[in-house]
């Protein structure tokens, strides 16, 4: 809220939510609880962690959280896959879903793949791409990287053996 009615004397220029479970005038902490199907249980605080949600940023674009949950719902996505490093974003997207009257899809969200230096590899840090022809070496390094090692001849195989590994590992959680 610290921006909420503009800074310095000058108005809000940003178009904003209040992160309040109701869209009354009272600020009431929201709460948003939901489940990840990999990190299990979440809770966060989002009046307290985030505060309220832009929609439309001070340069009159508009806001990333509210522009993936309108195109996930026209689009009739039903499961997210992304990384851990975004999971803190999903309490505003479940947030601004209730709002609009859009279904929540299912989340999961996978380990970071690191470099040798600690960061997580991306287009952004440099990363070379992955080279997925032939894929089942791609699928391989990346199997690796998360902790999914196991044999397969080919690609239907090594997807049979991952899916039998992940459901070893979390029996109530099902496969990406």
């Amino acid at each position: 809220g610290t921006c909420r009615d503009g800074l310095h004397g000058k108005p809000a220029r940003a178009i904003r939510l209040r992160a309040s479970p109701s869209l009354g005038a009272t600020a009431e902490p929201l709460e948003i609880e939901w489940h990840d199907r990999r990190l299990g249980a979440q809770r966060q605080n989002v009046s307290a962690a985030v505060g309220d949600v832009v929609l439309r940023r001070a340069d009159t674009l508009w806001a990333y959280q509210l522009a993936v949950v309108v195109d996930d719902a026209a689009q009739g996505i039903t499961h997210v896959v992304r990384g851990e490093d975004l999971a803190d974003n999903t309490p505003r997207q479940i947030h601004l879903q209730h709002v609009l009257g859009l279904p929540t899809p299912a989340y999961l969200h996978t380990p970071l793949v690191l470099g040798d230096d600690g960061e997580k590899l991306s287009k952004q840090n440099g990363a070379t791409p992955v080279v997925t022809d032939p894929p089942l070496p791609a699928l391989r390094a990346a199997g690796h990287a998360l902790e999914i090692d196991v044999p397969g001849e080919d690609v239907p195989s090594w997807l049979a053996c991952a899916a039998a590994l992940w459901r070893a590992r979390w029996p109530d959680r099902r496969p990406p």
